[in-house]
């Protein structure tokens, strides 16, 4: 078991790294130059000079060849260092450090309400003797995730905060504020769980065992919670790994559309300008995030499924 945690570790790592590289160049191959649309933000007016930005590209290490520029920012990510954004002159980690917690509330809330309302679907979709119901509900899925976030969530807007007034609309704070932004971004969510956990329950419903399960004289219920839910799980387990990858690009779109501060809006506004800093920045905490849950799933196995567990033990023996 520790030879196999190390090696998930190791390939946790990789992932992060692979994630820093591809993004430090791929933002430099950006059109435009940062520098010069900094300067051009400024509240006092006037067009940059090519003085003033070669003295800031000097004072940000932009002047330097891109490789130097990497291994530069490596070693300074290996100690605790983000940067400093460009735009504000704030360092990255204290630009994250207010906005992670806004985006994680949201984020928790519409993880919950995934996956409630992923696993009530997939229940709904096979429990009941009506074949004509369990098929309409196994078609919601398909219809939920087709329907465009900013769409959803304007639509909600309009419908539970200017029409009907009982929630807050935009730039709301508190748990009520909460509401609209997280089931927007939770709908998603919902709609990948009760698919892959939906088909995965209809397919454990067809083992023999449930045969015998039912002619014990277990009912419907009893034999889809109890028994056929556990054996069900493993496939939707491993979508919530990337159900947190759907959440953290969702957070950007739906944060944008109630004006909510967060991670999204800032990497939406760091994008925008090109602060390349603080879009690194969010990278590599999403992909902290990414690989923190995907390493949580993957422990999470032997524990729903005991036949991992010799299988991890006869891996390691090796």
């Amino acid at each position: 078991m520790t030879a196999y945690v190390g090696r998930r570790i190791a390939q946790a790592v990789f992932v992060v790294w692979a994630a820093f590289t591809v993004t430090f160049f791929a933002l430099r191959l950006l059109p435009g130059d940062p520098v010069a649309l900094m300067l051009s933000n400024r509240s006092t007016g006037g067009a940059p000079t090519p003085q003033e930005i070669a003295t800031i590209r000097a004072d940000l290490g932009f002047d330097r060849p891109a490789v130097v520029q990497y291994f530069s920012a490596l070693g300074d990510l290996l100690h605790g260092d983000l940067g400093r954004s460009i735009q504000s002159g704030r360092t990255v980690s204290s630009t994250i450090a207010v906005s992670l917690p806004k985006t994680m509330d949201l984020g928790m809330v519409a993880l919950v309400l995934s996956l409630v309302g992923g696993l009530a679907l997939a229940v709904a979709a096979n429990l009941g003797p009506s074949a004509l119901r369990r098929q309409v509900l196994r078609s919601v899925p398909s219809m939920i995730i087709s329907l465009p976030s900013f769409w959803v969530g304007l639509l909600l807007i309009q419908l539970f905060a200017l029409h009907w007034r009982i929630f807050p609309s935009l730039n709301a704070t508190g748990v009520s504020g909460v509401i609209l932004p997280a089931v927007t971004l939770a709908l998603p969510g919902i709609a990948l769980i009760a698919q892959v956990l939906g088909k995965s329950l209809h397919s454990t419903l067809q083992e023999p065992y449930v045969d015998t399960i039912r002619a014990a004289g277990a009912g419907p219920l009893r034999v889809l919670v109890g028994h056929g839910l556990r054996n069900a799980a493993i496939p939707a387990v491993t979508v919530i790994g990337l159900l947190v990858g759907n959440l953290i690009g969702g957070a950007v779109v739906v944060e944008t559309v109630f004006s909510r501060p967060g991670m999204g809006r800032d990497i939406g506004f760091a994008v925008t300008n090109q602060d390349l800093p603080v879009v690194q920045g969010v990278v590599i905490v999403a992909s902290l995030a990414f690989v923190t849950v995907n390493l949580a799933v993957d422990l999470l196995y032997p524990v729903l499924d005991p036949r991992m567990r010799s299988t991890s033990r006869s891996v390691a023996a090796r």
